[in-house]
């Protein structure tokens, strides 16, 4: 009887690369692994930093997962009420084993209806927005909630997926795949958070990016009306 770790990754236009290829380089060095890359379609799926990834299955014909990741990124807007791709990541949660976000993956599986009443984390920009789908947000790299596992902003991922790793497989194995990565993170800035970064710095960040939260928040606001709109439904 095979014990292969089905793992599978949402991919989607304008999606953050890192916040996808960090995560599968620990993942896919885990033994017996499968992992598949989920679009609408086949053809290269471009993200926001210009490299193409290909996905090997669709929305409608991915099998079951034991793990589902979702990454972030500028094209989160538009999933926020996707219907087909929200009900894909709900028919998935029901089975697969830890459902996972990087990032602005979260208010994906918020939109979904993955995250009331779970503690989550998210790209520090947007963590005021994670209580419009009831979540309770945690300012920290990695939050793990039942079998939800949320990573904050981009980089947080790799961490996310050590942990991951941890539990599928053990600590052994983890320390393992981290050993062959090297990774053990001295940046040469301490500015990786916005309670350490420099005030001008973080004032620049917030003003550079300021018509893309309005344009979030709204989708959000959208999903979450209609969220609650079929909760009333049933």
């Amino acid at each position: 009887m095979s014990t292969s770790v089905r793992i599978g990754f949402l991919l989607f236009p304008d999606m953050l690369q890192l916040d996808f290829t960090g995560p599968y380089a620990v993942l896919a060095a885990g033994p017996d692994v499968e992992i598949r890359t989920i679009w609408k379609d086949t053809q290269p799926v471009r993200s926001s930093d210009g490299l193409s990834f290909f996905p090997n299955s669709l929305l409608t014909d991915c099998p079951a997962l034991d793990v589902l990741c979702v990454p972030g990124g500028g094209g989160v807007q538009a999933l926020l009420n996707d219907v087909e791709v929200l009900a894909f990541l709900a028919a998935q949660a029901k089975t697969c084993r830890y459902l996972c976000s990087i990032c602005t993956g979260a208010l994906i599986l918020g939109a979904a209806g993955l995250l009331e009443g779970y503690k989550a984390t998210t790209h520090w920009q947007s963590l005021d927005i994670l209580p419009l789908f009831g979540a309770e947000p945690q300012s920290r790299r990695v939050v793990m909630d039942g079998n939800r596992i949320s990573a904050a902003g981009v980089s947080a991922g790799i961490d996310m997926a050590l942990t991951l790793a941890g539990l599928l497989w053990g600590r052994a194995t983890a320390q393992g795949i981290q050993l062959g990565m090297e990774y053990a993170p001295e940046p040469p800035y301490a500015a990786g958070s916005p309670a350490s970064a420099p005030p001008d710095v973080v004032e620049a960040a917030l003003s550079r990016t300021e018509t893309r939260q309005a344009a979030r928040r709204k989708a959000a606001t959208e999903a979450a009306e209609r969220l609650r709109a079929a909760s009333r439904g049933n």
